[in-house]
């Protein structure tokens, strides 16, 4: 049996768990609200299970949700139509969904960490410029990863959630 004092130092799995998709959840209506008067599509990098890509559609009933992902894990009653789902890795989808959709989403939500830390951060990496790519002007980009990439500014998140929990971006506005 651990001591107090052990799991006093650190966060359990379920913590962690709870903590992030709770500071998801907030960002999510958050940013449905900031973006509520832009037009623009949805981009959902990271289809998973389905749970934010259904919460999404239940806050944006009127916007395309574009969905990524290698391939469909989700429960049956959370995967996107056909039309609308880029399937395969993001290396050849991504390219080739910006030459098909452009600069069109006024929000981008990416979820695509993984339980190895080298392989998630390169992939950060690449994908954050793709993810500015797509983004419309004051549009915003959420992940629950760190991402750098030019036009992209960090934004603070809900009251509630804590730093580094997720991240929140607004392409700036091109010149």
């Amino acid at each position: 049996m651990r001591s107090s004092t052990t799991s006093a130092r650190r966060m359990s799995r379920l913590d962690l768990f709870i903590r992030r998709m709770t500071a998801q959840r907030a960002a999510i209506e958050h940013a449905v609200e900031v973006i509520r008067d832009m037009p623009g599509s949805i981009l959902e990098v990271g289809l998973g299970k389905g749970r934010t890509f259904d919460h999404l559609r239940l806050c944006c009933p009127d916007r395309r949700i574009w969905v990524f992902d290698r391939h469909v894990a989700a429960h049956r009653d959370a995967i996107p139509d056909r039309e609308t789902l880029f399937l395969g890795e993001f290396a050849e989808t991504v390219p080739a969904a910006y030459e098909k959709l452009g600069q069109t989403a006024a929000l981008v939500h990416a979820d695509f960490g993984s339980d190895d830390p080298r392989t998630t951060r390169e992939l950060a990496l690449w994908l954050g410029p793709w993810l500015a790519r797509f983004t419309v002007s004051n549009g915003l980009v959420l992940s629950d990863q760190p991402l750098e990439a030019e036009g992209l500014e960090p934004v603070a998140l809900p009251p509630g959630v804590e730093p580094g929990s997720y991240f929140a971006y607004r392409r700036r506005v091109a010149p």
